[in-house]
């Protein structure tokens, strides 16, 4: 029976174009195992898609107006989507990402980019405590794998749902969504270390959600 931590990552694996074959030798999973999973989840994952075009809908004179006004420049995907979360939105960012792209010139670069090229496809991520005379900060830092391009933001606390703030801030701040986040001795956001096997561990629930919502694997 496979986890939820592998489900999860199955499903942005498939997402992120690997096939089958790929997944079952990276995962240490039967081919068969994998076929199965992502066929149970196919029709819904259709008919959630298509419910989420209808939910767009509201917003999309806002988001029309936004894009002329930024003309010739282009508003990245996170940008739009932290905007319309505030005025009611409930989707997803990839239901406005698929709109956008019908928005985009053809000339226009991608409004959510990957960071494709080796090793940039990764962002590595960590708390670290400042303190000065009496008072005690926390900062979130991310890291880009190739450029080292730094993202830093501050918090009261490292609990986990800083984490998943700073996650979404330094997306936005970077303009993407890197394939793979690397989490540093993150007890907020790792629950058990190799709780499955080596490299394998069992993560918190919110940063599952995460995941699956921008679409990046955690490692």
């Amino acid at each position: 029976m496979l986890t939820l931590e592998q489900a999860v990552t199955i499903q942005i694996l498939h997402q992120q174009g690997q096939s089958i074959k790929a997944i079952s030798r990276e995962l240490g999973i039967s081919r068969n195992t994998v076929r199965k999973y992502l066929r149970s989840q196919v029709t819904p994952k259709y008919q959630r898609t298509q419910s989420k075009v209808s939910i767009l809908e509201p917003y999309k004179p806002y988001l029309i107006k936004r894009v002329n006004a930024a003309d010739p420049e282009w508003i990245p995907a996170a940008v739009l989507y932290q905007e319309i979360l505030q005025k009611g939105y409930t989707g997803k960012i990839r239901t406005l990402q698929n709109y956008l792209n019908t928005l985009k010139p053809t000339k226009q670069p991608e409004p959510i980019k990957r960071f494709e090229t080796q090793p940039g496809q990764q962002m590595q991520v960590d708390f670290t405590t400042i303190r000065r005379h009496h008072t005690t900060l926390k900062a979130f830092v991310a890291t880009l794998g190739y450029s080292r391009a730094t993202f830093v933001k501050f918090y009261d606390h490292e609990r986990s749902d800083a984490w998943i703030d700073g996650l979404e801030s330094a997306f936005q701040f970077f303009g993407g969504v890197p394939k793979d986040v690397l989490f540093d001795n993150a007890k907020a956001i790792i629950i058990e270390r190799d709780a499955y096997q080596d490299g394998q561990h069992r993560w918190n629930a919110k940063l599952l959600d995460c995941a699956k919502k921008y679409n990046f694997r955690a490692r």
